[in-house]
C-alpha cells in the first residue's frame, strides 16, 4: 500500500530523512520508534503531504503522492491522521467533529453522517459525551475523538504521530485500548510511539530510526528480544533502565 524509494529530506543543511526504502503492505501495522529528532514524526507527515520531500518517490496504493497536479486536498481526505495535539475544532461539539468532513467531502446527508458518527463515538467510548466540547473533554477524551474523527472518512490507512504524547499517563491506556482494537480490523496503521507496550503487543514490524536513518526493521518479538543494530540495542538497554545509577 505504501512505499518509500530512495526518500530524503532536509531542513536546511540538517537532513531529516536519508535515502529511505521501506514498505507498507495492505492491513500491515507498522510502528516507528527511535530516540527524539530521529526523523519518525518527518516520515509519517510526508505521507499525506504536511512535510515535502527534497528527493525519491512515495506511492500510496500506486499513486505519486508527491507529484506536480496532485489534489492534496482530496489526496488528503483519504488518509486518516492523528495528531499528538488532537486538533479538534474548538466551536464544535464532538460529534459535530465526526460529521463535518463526511458531510462536506464524502456527500453524506446530515441523518447519514450523525449515525455514521455515533457508531463511531460509541466504539471509542464517548458516545455519551457526543454534544461536549473539546474544552469539556480530557486530553485522553479528545484524542478518542479525533480517532473516531479519523475514522469517520472510512480512509484506507491510518497514521498516528504520537497520540499519547501530550498525555497525562493515566489517559495514555485508554487511547491505546482504542488503537489496539482498531488494529483488529485489518486497517493498514502507520504508528509513530514511544508506547514500547503497544510495539510489542500489536505490531507486525518495528522500524527503529535514528538521525533520519532506518537502523532497524524487525518484528516484535526479534527487535525486542535480539535486536541488531548497535544503537537499538542501546535505545532499547536506555529505555528498560531510564533510572539507571551511575
Amino acid at each position: 500500500m505504501i512505499e518509500f524509494h530512495q526518500v530524503n529530506k532536509w531542513y536546511g543543511e540538517y537532513q531529516a530523512l536519508s535515502d529511505i526504502n521501506e514498505t507498507v503492505a495492505r492491513g500491515e501495522i507498522v510502528v516507528v520508534c527511535g530516540p527524539s529528532g530521529s526523523g519518525k514524526s518527518t516520515l509519517i507527515r510526508t505521507l499525506n503531504r504536511l512535510e515535502p520531500i527534497h528527493s525519491g518517490r512515495i506511492t500510496l496504493n500506486g499513486q505519486d503522492i508527491h507529484a506536480r497536479g496532485l489534489d492534496v486536498n482530496a489526496f488528503r481526505a483519504g488518509i486518516g491522521f492523528v495528531f499528538q495535539q488532537f486538533n479538534l475544532f474548538p466551536h464544535l461539539s464532538a460529534l459535530d467533529n465526526c460529521t463535518l468532513a463526511p458531510r462536506r467531502l464524502r456527500g453524506l446527508s446530515a441523518a447519514q453522517a450523525k449515525e455514521e458518527a455515533l457508531a463511531l463515538l460509541e466504539r471509542v467510548g464517548l458516545v455519551h459525551k457526543a454534544h461536549a466540547f473539546a474544552s469539556e473533554l480530557s486530553g485522553g477524551q479528545q484524542q478518542r475523538v479525533a480517532i473516531a474523527r479519523a475514522l469517520a472518512m472510512k480512509p484506507p490507512v491510518l497514521l498516528f504521530d504520537e497520540p499519547t504524547s501530550a498525555l497525562d499517563p493515566e489517559m495514555v491506556g485508554e487511547v491505546l485500548a482504542v488503537m489496539k482494537d482498531l488494529a483488529r480490523d485489518g486497517l493498514t496503521m502507520l504508528v509513530v510511539t514511544h508506547e514500547m507496550g503497544f510495539a510489542r503487543d500489536v505490531a507486525d514490524r518495528v522500524l527503529f530510526m535514528d538521525a533520519g536513518h532506518v537502523l532497524e526493521r524487525a518484528t516484535p518479538e526479534q527487535f525486542f528480544n535480539r535486536p541488531e543494530h548497535p544503537r537499538a540495542q542501546q535505545f532499547l538497554a536506555d529505555i528498560r533502565s531510564p533510572f539507571a545509577v551511575a
